[in-house]
């Protein structure tokens, strides 16, 4: 666990590059040029994100506009490997006419016989039948295992063979060696299945290489019906070569399923004030948590570009760490070693906190998490007895930035009187919407405002509340805040202002770019820190929350240390991963799944923030240190067992089945793949590569 009491940042960590599994996972190779096949075929229309990045072809059949006789489409199709995707292929398969048969290592007849297939429990049988197509249904760990045990002699010698892998390089080379020359190859990847495909493939990804097909006419036919078979589905069919798209999975579907599965690993949970940014993150987990490790693990030990994947996304959180710890080494140098101002405490709960390290922080957070479950208020703003000219109320807003003039639109909207005060210079802006601007503080003070809106940044927020003249306000004057942690502001507020002012500390769950077409059912967060008992004061708070319940927003009222725990686990993860995926310098693909989209967005929406507003997120709330240290864990965690699983494979390879090693089926034994056993892997690769050359 990471504490305030340590400063240092650690050792850099051994680089992942020299671990690469290249030479384990790849029978002696092809030589393989880079020049994906561009077939001409029916235009569609690309994202402007795909318009920039495309450079394979892809097209879109419409199935309503098939003029073809159904007949001319149908073909003798053997699958191999009849699970649940083989299964589901089976089904659009017969439903288009043609004939299918299926083999399995498991009994899967009765399965076969609900859908018309024929299903044979030995392969010689099914070869017997002389299919036009053997389909490829197998994980990608025991490929190469069936293939090789296909009686290839008792088929025709010019069968079309298939594979439908989410690697392409090393399927192609698997095929290119075991397959006789006088067999057609094509390499393809769905990029879709059962849950993502489950209203049908149109619009989803069929990605393919011819890799060898013969020349003769029936053949160059057999190859193109194979094909429309996924182009009557409406799928978007991309030709590229394997290795470009190894080249596009490594950044999308590899780093998708590595974030999901870290995701996963922090067992994230949906709060009362889930942002949009949040969703999306639970429904990647969601997405990919159904998929196998061993899945997970092809992806890893069968692409030989997801290796730099991997260490480029180790640097990025690294480097995002240091950012964060740099910061807070300047303040605690500043504190130690500035003048006495400086040196005292902004907040002693915050600094004891972080100060004690993390026991400290795991304890003191749990203690609060759940003092008072949250609860949603519902304003009835129609019947609202506030909705006259005694609801109005003068409002001033101090920190006249975007933000403050988001609030002032719809203030001033809803007849409110709104002033304003800003460090720098709105006059024009607050003019343009309706509001009076001062240019000093002790004048807009003097106006005596009935609420102190302070939309400042967490980082000034101290400095600018001491700054403000309370003694030109009325005693009862209600001060809110709108800052994204809310353990901070409370403290100050009850710290700095008069016991006889009102406090109301808010966060608004939205902003200029989320709340730009209406704040419905956008949550509105807040605690009542402390309102006065007398009628008047009560009215005026209630009046204010309406503003936000007249908008329709979704009002939540819960205490500002659960808040904070929730955020934590929320919005700070999502900022995180969000600016950790900006360093890699993600690009959109030809071949985008609905996971990689989703991460794109993500860094769309967080990229737009300062660093100022995510360091105050970790800075100023207690529990996100705890969350940073859970998020870094699960990354190791997860590398633990992909590496754990490559110590298994060297050490069967170096001594042989006698050896007590891990097979690819088993998950490693350490909790821990240490530093030495990568340098053992790396030694092993070494040794190994020098043999092979």
């Amino acid at each position: 666990m990471l504490s305030f009491s340590s400063l240092h940042l650690p050792p850099p960590k051994p680089s992942l590059l020299s671990l690469s599994p290249v030479p384990l996972c790849l029978p002696p190779s092809k030589s393989l040029i880079f020049t994906p096949r561009i077939k001409p075929m029916t235009a569609i229309t690309l994202s402007p994100r795909l318009q920039s990045s495309c450079s394979s072809s892809a097209t879109k059949a419409n199935p309503k506009h098939q003029t073809q006789n159904p007949s001319s489409y149908d073909l003798k199709i053997a699958i191999i490997g009849f699970g649940n995707y083989g299964q589901f292929l089976a089904k659009t398969l017969i439903s288009q006419g043609h004939t299918v048969l299926a083999h399995s290592r498991s009994d899967h007849s009765l399965a076969a016989k609900s859908l018309g297939v024929s299903f044979f429990l030995d392969p010689h049988d099914l070869c017997e039948r002389h299919p036009d197509v053997i389909l490829l249904c197998t994980s990608i760990i025991s490929t190469e295992t069936v293939l090789k045990s296909l009686p290839l002699q008792r088929l025709k010698r010019n069968t079309l063979f298939v594979d439908v892998l989410s690697v392409k390089e090393f399927a192609k080379n698997v095929l290119l060696d075991v397959l006789p020359h006088d067999f057609d190859i094509i390499c393809s990847h769905p990029m879709f299945g059962p849950q993502s495909a489950k209203h049908g493939w149109d619009g989803l990804y069929f990605v393919y290489e011819n890799v060898r097909i013969g020349n003769e006419e029936n053949r160059v036919n057999r190859c193109k019906k194979f094909l429309e078979i996924f182009e009557r589905e409406g799928c978007k069919m991309v030709e590229m070569s394997c290795q470009e798209h190894d080249k596009y999975a490594a950044e999308s579907q590899f780093l998708t399923h590595t974030v999901g599965r870290v995701l996963e690993m922090l067992k994230l949970e949906s709060t009362p004030i889930n942002t949009k940014g949040y969703e999306s993150l639970l429904d990647l987990v969601e997405n990919t948590s159904g998929d196998s490790f061993d899945l997970y693990y092809g992806l890893f030990m069968y692409n030989r570009n997801v290796l730099e994947m991997l260490e480029r996304l180790d640097l990025a959180f690294e480097d995002l760490r240091k950012q964060l710890f740099g910061r807070l080494h300047e303040v605690v140098r500043k504190q130690l070693f500035g003048n006495a101002e400086s040196r005292k405490v902004v907040q002693e709960n915050y600094s004891k906190g972080h100060l004690n390290g993390a026991a400290a922080l795991s304890s003191s957070s749990k203690s609060v998490r759940f003092q008072g479950s949250a609860q949603t208020y519902k304003y009835e703003a129609e019947n609202s007895s506030c909705s006259d000219d005694s609801s109005k109320l003068k409002i001033a807003i101090v920190g006249f930035g975007n933000f403050g003039q988001f609030l002032a639109k719809t203030f001033v909207q809803q007849g409110h009187s709104v002033l304003a005060y800003s460090r720098a210079n709105y006059s024009d802006a607050a003019q343009r919407l309706g509001v009076s601007y001062f240019s000093n503080a002790d004048d807009l003070c003097e106006e005596h405002p009935e609420v102190i809106v302070l939309c400042t940044s967490i980082l000034s927020t101290e400095k600018v509340l001491k700054s403000l003249p309370f003694q030109r306000l009325k005693r009862s004057t209600l001060f809110v805040d709108v800052l994204s942690v809310k353990e901070f502001p409370r403290n100050l507020f009850l710290q700095h202002l008069p016991s006889h002012f009102d406090i109301l500390c808010t966060h608004p769950m939205f902003g200029p770019e989320s709340g730009k077409n209406g704040w419905n059912q956008l949550a509105f967060v807040f605690e009542k820190v402390r309102i006065g008992s007398e009628g008047s004061r009560v009215s005026r708070c209630d009046k204010f929350l309406d503003i936000f319940a007249r908008e329709r927003c979704r009002m939540v009222e819960m205490s500002c240390a659960e808040h904070d725990w929730y955020a934590a686990g929320s919005q700070f993860i999502t900022h995180t991963m969000g600016r950790v995926l900006e360093k890699l310098g993600m690009e959109s693909t030809p071949v985008n799944t609905k996971g990689y989209e989703t991460l794109l967005n993500l860094v769309e929406n967080t990229a737009g923030d300062s660093f100022d507003l995510y360091y105050g997120l970790f800075m100023y709330n207690v529990n996100a240190m705890e969350q940073l240290e859970r998020l870094d864990l699960a990354f190791e965690s997860l590398k633990d067992q992909l590496f754990g699983r490559l110590h298994g494979v060297l050490r069967k390879q170096l001594f042989g089945s006698s050896d007590n090693s891990q097979d690819l089926s088993e998950e490693p034994s350490d909790a821990k793949f240490s530093q030495n056993s990568a340098a053992l892997v790396s030694s092993c690769l070494e040794t190994l590569n020098a043999e092979n050359n």
